[in-house]
């Protein structure tokens, strides 16, 4: 939340990205990943090199914060909701309820741009967590009888 209520300048990246690799490490490889998010081309053609990396960079750490999210939320619930499915579907509507949230801030916050496209990478990572984290219960269980 604290994240949401910056600016982009505020937390722009690319000044440091300028002075620390200055040499662009893996720029071939980076140069031939092309795709679409939020309605815009990405691309270190498109929108430069430092953005490029800055831009994956912020992707990753929504998909890590919310991967942290979703587990903190299923290991809170795991005891409390014994139906499974229910569990998961609980860890998994409040983690993206928070996203969306996290998004509506963004909104009123001068200089932010909220995205639906965030709220689903969010998910994914929320969900990833949740799944791996039931999947492990249930196998490490099953080796404990």
């Amino acid at each position: 939340f604290i994240s949401s209520s910056m600016t982009y300048k505020q937390q722009s990246v690319t000044p440091m990205l300028k002075s620390y690799m200055h040499f662009q490490p893996f720029k071939g490889i980076l140069s031939s990943i092309i795709f679409s998010y939020n309605g815009n081309i990405i691309s270190v053609k498109s929108i430069g090199y430092y953005k490029f990396v800055e831009f994956l960079m912020r992707k990753f750490m929504h998909f890590f914060t919310y991967f942290l999210l979703g587990f903190s939320f299923y290991m809170a619930l795991v005891d409390k909701i014994k139906e499974k499915w229910i569990l998961i579907m609980m860890a998994y509507l409040a983690s993206v309820g928070y996203a969306g949230l996290d998004e509506f801030h963004q909104m009123i916050t001068g200089g932010r741009t909220p995205s639906f496209d965030d709220v689903m990478l969010d998910g994914i990572g929320a969900l990833t967590a949740i799944m791996l984290t039931y999947f492990y219960r249930r196998i490490f269980k099953k080796r404990n009888l």
